[in-house]
């Protein structure tokens, strides 16, 4: 099977404007292709998954990934599958964000001895001439066109600033510069992107071409994918200070049943032929199955260590309790006790970022969602003391979000 073929197999191809030459780049290690992120925050999160993975699959086959780091066209705001325009960052965040990405990049993807780049279109974008640019680059996009493309027609209710609707120009000019300087023949981006995408392809072609080799190929879910990185707690970061291994293993070893095996194809490295043999699996095997890819992607992000003992927590939390040594853990200093040594638990459990408010904890325990130790809380003006933590105290919601509570 060619590495094409692999990626269509794996569920990641969705759309391409030239499939036969995209397969000769992909299949015979030419392509040098590009994927953006913008640098909205100072780590990626589990919405990038895909992106970065799709990336080590490329690279693996002896393509070259260019990871283009949006730092210009961060200072506009990408419109697409928004209702509102997006907040300015200053430039120092928007570089402290790059730095980040990069260190977080590199656990997929091998920056080494020139076998990827990763550059920052600030470096061109922030110099480009006004009337520069439209004269070489606005004079190639038709208005009527550009506002029958998605991105725009979400926004055009509410209002699209001239600011954002400059964004797929933009765009399309960072394919144009990075085919220049680097000689990039392939971009890859999310459905949603499709359209910016396509203003870049044709922007060389018009620019340079018809015979000017430039392609585009789009990835099936991404734009679901950018959605996976958050959930009703917050987002789901790649940065193990803002997610911890466990809540980064816990959130995939939850994904929904219909979702599992789709994930193990598009995000892991195993083997198609074992994961075929996955597709009849179905009731207790399909917590196997979130097991596999929990397992996998932590691995992959924080390093099999880790992954272990997020698993040994995991299960020791799905069997009634056990070893809780590598459990996910708060720990309380005296501070958080009153003036009396004692501290609520409605406090406790916002202290532990199980909820968001003591209102949410209250509803919780009037649920009937909260236990410690597996005993159901049913007071919400239950108190513990210093001493009440000297052993093992696990503190759970619902069934999938606990902390083990430890005071110094």
């Amino acid at each position: 099977m060619t590495i094409y073929d692999e990626l269509v197999a794996r569920g990641l191809i969705a759309q391409v404007t030239d499939e036969e030459e995209i397969k000769e780049l992909i299949n015979n290690g030419k392509a040098t292709f590009y994927i953006g992120f913008d640098p909205t925050a100072d780590s990626l999160h589990v919405g990038h998954f895909m992106a970065l993975c799709l990336m080590k699959r490329l690279q693996m086959a002896g393509n070259k990934p260019i990871a283009l780091i949006g730092g210009g066209t961060a200072m506009i705001g990408d419109p697409s599958g928004r209702t509102d325009m997006r907040q300015m960052m200053t430039r120092e965040t928007i570089q402290h964000n790059c730095d980040c990405f990069k260190e977080q990049m590199s656990k997929f993807i091998d920056f080494s001895e020139g076998k990827a780049l990763m550059v920052n279109n600030a470096d061109w974008l922030l110099d480009l001439n006004y009337i520069d640019v439209l004269r070489e680059v606005g004079a190639h996009f038709s208005v009527n066109r550009m506002l029958t493309a998605e991105c725009y027609k979400q926004r055009m209710e509410k209002g699209l600033s001239f600011l954002e609707f400059n964004y797929m120009i933009m765009q399309s000019y960072d394919f144009y510069a990075l085919f220049q300087k680097y000689g990039c023949n392939l971009q890859f981006g999310g459905d949603d992107q499709w359209s910016n995408m396509l203003g870049g392809t044709e922007l060389i072609r018009r620019k340079l071409g018809k015979n000017a080799c430039a392609m585009t190929i789009t990835l099936l879910l991404n734009s679901e994918g950018k959605k996976m990185g958050k959930t009703q707690s917050g987002a789901v970061w790649l940065d193990p200070n803002k997610t911890s291994p466990f809540d980064f293993y816990q959130y995939w070893r939850n994904v929904a049943d219909a979702d599992v095996l789709k994930c193990i194809r598009m995000l892991t490295f195993l083997p198609l032929e074992q994961i075929d043999e996955m597709d009849s699996w179905e009731g207790s095997q399909l917590n196997q199955a979130k097991e596999i890819l929990a397992y996998e992607l932590t691995k992959l992000v924080h390093g099999e260590e880790e992954a272990k003992k997020a698993q040994e927590a995991a299960r020791a939390l799905f069997a009634g309790g056990g070893n809780s040594e590598n459990m996910p853990t708060t720990v309380l200093s005296d501070a958080d006790f009153n003036e009396e040594g004692k501290l609520g638990i409605l406090d406790l459990m916002v202290k532990a970022e199980l909820v968001v408010s003591k209102a949410e904890a209250r509803r919780g325990i009037q649920q009937g969602g909260v236990t410690v130790n597996g005993e159901k809380v049913t007071d919400p003006f239950t108190t513990y003391e210093k001493t009440d933590f000297a052993e093992d105290f696990v503190l759970k919601k619902g069934k999938k979000n606990f902390r083990k509570i430890v005071a110094e």
